[in-house]
């Protein structure tokens, strides 16, 4: 069974884009390079021609990583219903750092939107599972690779 992929409406049309992409341009690049590289003699021993195909090969399984993304895709919305007090995804969640009192602020999203300079941070990472459930004042525990952290909930928004 294949697995559901949560996202947001951008997120999708980002993934869109990357695989209409992929199959154009990508394909129109990969299949120059092979013809270069089929051009200069004995396949057999041309290190070029390999490369290309293997590069033919990772965008191949690219474009198929896309497709059963896409297609497994879910578009999440928030509701209007909402009362913020919980944090879930697609939430907004500002968190102050108990060690150092640094206060930061992500927006919980699918794995396939996590982008840190933009503060989006995905719900399967240690620090968005550890945000998850929580609520305005909690504090969070979470297990990172550099330690165990704890995290104050101070605002969720959606």
């Amino acid at each position: 069974m294949a697995q559901v992929h949560y996202m947001t409406e951008e997120g999708l049309k980002k993934l869109k884009d990357e695989l209409t992409y992929l199959k154009t341009k990508g394909r129109t690049e990969i299949a120059k390079q092979i013809a270069e590289a089929r051009e200069k003699g004995d396949l057999s021993e041309n290190a070029e021609y390999d490369a290309a195909k293997e590069a033919q090969g990772h965008l191949e399984l690219k474009i198929s990583q896309l497709n059963e993304a896409i297609a497994n895709a879910r578009v999440l919305e928030s509701s209007p219903d909402d009362d913020n007090s919980t944090a879930l995804i697609l939430s907004t969640v500002e968190i102050k750092n108990l060690q150092n009192n640094k206060v930061f602020k992500y927006t919980l999203v699918s794995e396939h939107e996590a982008d840190l300079k933009s503060g989006k941070i995905s719900v399967s990472s240690p620090i968005g599972k550890g945000l998850l459930g929580k609520s305005i004042g909690d504090v969070a525990e979470i297990t990172t690779p550099g330690g165990m952290i704890k995290f104050k909930v101070l605002a969720i928004s959606r």
